[in-house]
């Protein structure tokens, strides 16, 4: 009897949190990459482009000029309300460390992401092109449940300890329940 009920219970879950719903929007909606160290990383281009009107994909192609051995990652999400105000994460995570080991579960949904989309998929040293090519938004990867609303992530990247660029990356998580089937 209770199983028929958990069974009923998760059923009407699945239904009501289903992320291939019609009424769920997941886009970017602007990016900034900026270099602090042309010799040692430079953009070639860092771009999105509308492939649909549910669907921008993000390409950035830059090249690290040098071995990077110690990588260092300083992480913010910002939520948009009256401008954007920091949200739940703000941290720093050790990017060598990070690719032998995940070991920051936030940092792992996000690298899910983008994962298959990139090169950037092996440990340290990081050296020549590093490229990030038609990367979409997938709601059904993102494992955790989320407000509606508009986010930045914005990044800072160093390398040996000294600040090499910044990513700034904005999106849009709009649930619309009235649209669902």
């Amino acid at each position: 009897m209770w199983s028929r009920v958990i069974i009923g219970i998760l059923g009407e879950f699945f239904i009501l949190f289903n992320p291939q719903c019609e009424g769920l929007v997941f886009k970017f909606t602007n990016v900034v990459c900026k270099s602090h160290n042309q010799s040692w990383f430079v953009f070639h281009y860092c771009r999105l482009k509308a492939v649909s009107r549910e669907r921008v994909v993000l390409n950035i192609n830059a090249t690290a000029l040098h071995p990077a051995y110690d990588i260092t990652f300083k992480v913010i999400i910002f939520k948009k309300a009256n401008g954007y105000k920091p949200w739940i994460l703000q941290g720093t995570i050790d990017g060598c460390r990070y690719m032998r080991k995940p070991y920051n579960p936030v940092i792992r949904i996000v690298f899910d992401l983008f994962k298959e989309f990139s090169n950037i998929n092996h440990t340290c040293p990081f050296v020549g092109p590093q490229v990030v090519k038609d990367f979409y938004l997938r709601p059904e990867v993102l494992r955790l449940p989320f407000p509606s609303g508009d986010y930045m992530m914005s990044g800072q990247w160093y390398f040996d300890k000294k600040p090499q660029f910044d990513t700034n990356v904005s999106f849009m998580y709009t649930e619309d329940l009235l649209k669902r089937s």
